[in-house]
């Protein structure tokens, strides 16, 4: 299934996180999976989103989207918020492409989400880009508080937004209605809220959150991600980070 001229208002994503173990990684890319249980092209990219968030050179997170509830089943992992962003995304290049299973590769390209051809050509060109991906950001916790830390930037390319992000690594689910009925499909590193930590024009920052303010149930995994532009109008993935509580 796909849907090239979904038109949907933009909203506030809902925000929380969660704490986790040190934590330091410089991957070279992001992978945005935008799914739903509703859409039966998408259980073979949900699979292969489990296959790349292996590869620890990737941040892999799926971002599950609600606007196929209509069709019979209410999507469990959907978020509004997941909805506005891939919007965003669209509208930020200037087409309507907004449909299900899509990657977006480093906040840029957007490719079929099971295609892995596409998508390592997708990383490969965007690597391309200047400064992507190219500061190293940091993620740690330490007693009872967690800290994000991004580094000084030089040149060009230094405004952004500094997102952490809950993630449950692995959740099966039954389906009992829709173009998926019957089937149980794994869904992995499932976003489950986004929380802005502050902007970041340059300049070396450091972000303490209280583990109390940001623990959560089905929680063991949390992503960061500086990325230039805003929540509206999204530009390309200045770094990234990844770990998990196990």
């Amino acid at each position: 299934m796909r849907h090239r001229r979904l038109v949907l208002p933009l909203a506030v994503i809902a925000s929380s996180l969660f704490a986790s173990v040190a934590a330091t990684a410089e991957p070279r890319a992001v992978i945005e999976l935008f799914t739903s249980q509703g859409c039966s092209s998408c259980p073979a990219a949900d699979k292969l989103a489990g296959e790349l968030a292996r590869d620890p050179s990737l941040v892999v997170v799926s971002l599950a989207i609600d606007y196929w509830d209509y069709l019979g089943w209410k999507d469990t992992n959907a978020l509004p918020g997941h909805t506005n962003r891939q919007r965003a995304y669209a509208h930020v290049r200037g087409d309507r492409e907004v449909y299900t299973p899509q990657v977006i590769v480093n906040g840029v390209a957007h490719v079929i989400g099971s295609d892995r051809a596409a998508i390592d050509a997708a990383i490969a060109k965007t690597r391309k880009m200047p400064g992507t991906m190219s500061f190293p950001v940091t993620l740690a916790a330490n007693g009872d508080q967690l800290t994000v830390t991004v580094p000084a930037g030089k040149g060009e390319n230094n405004k952004g937004e500094v997102w952490i992000c809950p993630v449950s690594s692995k959740v099966p689910v039954a389906i009992g209605r829709g173009e998926n009925s019957g089937n149980t499909v794994t869904y992995h590193n499932i976003v489950r809220r986004w929380v802005k930590l502050g902007d970041w024009n340059g300049s070396a920052r450091t972000f303490i959150v209280p583990l109390r303010d940001v623990a959560g149930d089905g929680i063991d995994s949390m992503a960061v991600m500086l990325q230039a532009g805003s929540r509206e109008n999204p530009g390309h993935m200045l770094g990234a980070a990844v770990t998990s509580l196990h």
